[in-house]
């Protein structure tokens, strides 16, 4: 009898990072080039680039101290970390309009904050009390403030993906030229309505940026093991302008949301971005972080988009280290002071569950 053949082990998900090079430690994703360009070249003043700095350094301290509190179980439920990437949020919000649309998922805080929602409103709302800016019942995933044009924060992974196309369809038809920027994350590329949303925007030319906040990571699987390919090539099977942005330096991103802004708001055509940053904390606070060693991590540490930008307020004598020192000082204290406020506020009243549910005030309640 023929001598039975041994069996292949069969494997499915690729291991590692799917870059390899010998053991040498890789960066979860490939940062393109930072632009070469100086403030004064992108339209920047001395004003932005302090309060760029500014407002980079209140999303990284409030977070750390919102880690703080969560630990020592001052509110509970989920908390996912934007450490690393708060130039994506800043460099955005300076490059888009005032009453330009954003929506977002559940890694929020710093979008919040950038958009305007003051710290003693998000630390409110992460403690679940009502004087939070989504009235205490939203929580870390879902923050919001409409009047600035920011529509949240969402929980479900892609499920706000067809909103943001939604409002850009209903901007189109109001013809207000107004843009929407619609942010996701690397594990959301691969979910139905994404696809959906891009053929449909495509289809209808909806003025829309979709944005990839690709930060190395889908929970704990590395980017190249739950997808194939770029990221940003699902833009192709669309026929859909697209680019790959460094997302750990704020020129480079204010730069190319900038001018694709102009692009969509003149044209009325979408575009997906991919930006490439990376996570400096877990998925939540519940993530050990086994997938990646601590050597990748300090690699992009060195990248930190804040050290980025102080070190070119002090190169370029624009602020000195005593300015810097008054920054830091003036927005330790404004978190620490949001603390105090979220925990002396009230939480709400068991009749708020049945508020908000409707935009209309005079709704018809069904029981």
């Amino acid at each position: 009898m023929a001598e039975k053949q041994k069996e292949k082990e069969v494997t499915f998900t690729p291991s590692g990072t799917g870059i390899q090079n010998n053991g040498k430690i890789e960066r979860s994703t490939e940062l393109p080039a930072t632009t070469r360009k100086k403030h004064k070249s992108l339209g920047l003043s001395e004003e932005d680039l302090v309060d760029m700095f500014r407002q980079m350094y209140l999303q990284r301290r409030f977070e750390e101290r919102a880690m703080q509190m969560y630990q020592k179980g001052k509110f509970g439920g989920f908390l996912h970390l934007f450490m690393g990437q708060e130039a994506i949020s800043t460099g955005t919000v300076y490059a888009l309009n005032d009453d330009d649309d954003i929506i977002t998922a559940y890694r929020d805080h710093g979008w919040g904050l950038a958009r305007g929602i003051t710290p003693n409103e998000a630390m409110a709302e992460l403690y679940g009390k009502i004087t939070g800016c989504s009235k205490g019942k939203g929580g870390s995933m879902h923050f919001a403030k409409v009047e600035n044009h920011f529509w949240g924060g969402y929980g479900i992974v892609g499920g706000h993906i067809p909103l943001g196309g939604g409002i850009a369809f209903a901007n189109k038809y109001k013809q207000n030229d107004r843009v929407t920027a619609c942010f996701l994350g690397d594990g959301a590329v691969d979910q139905g309505v994404f696809h959906e949303t891009l053929n449909m925007s495509q289809n209808w030319d909806l003025p829309c940026i979709y944005v990839i906040e690709n930060n190395g990571y889908a929970m704990g699987t590395a980017v190249h093991r739950h997808s194939v390919g770029e990221l940003v090539d699902r833009a192709k099977a669309y026929g859909m302008k697209s680019d790959v942005i460094n997302g750990m330096d704020v020129f480079t991103v204010y730069e190319k949301m900038k001018e694709v802004a102009e692009d969509v708001r003149k044209n009325s055509e979408p575009w997906l971005l991919e930006i490439r940053t990376y996570r400096y904390r877990g998925h939540s606070m519940s993530d050990p972080m086994k997938y990646r060693s601590k050597e990748e991590l300090e690699k992009y540490k060195e990248l930190d988009p804040i050290e980025r930008i102080k070190k070119y307020l002090l190169d370029e004598e624009i602020a000195g280290e005593d300015i810097i020192d008054d920054i830091e000082d003036a927005v330790e204290n404004e978190v620490m002071e949001a603390i105090e406020f979220a925990e002396e506020s009230d939480f709400p009243d068991k009749e708020h569950l049945y508020k908000d549910v409707f935009v209309e005030d005079d709704y018809p309640f069904h029981t």
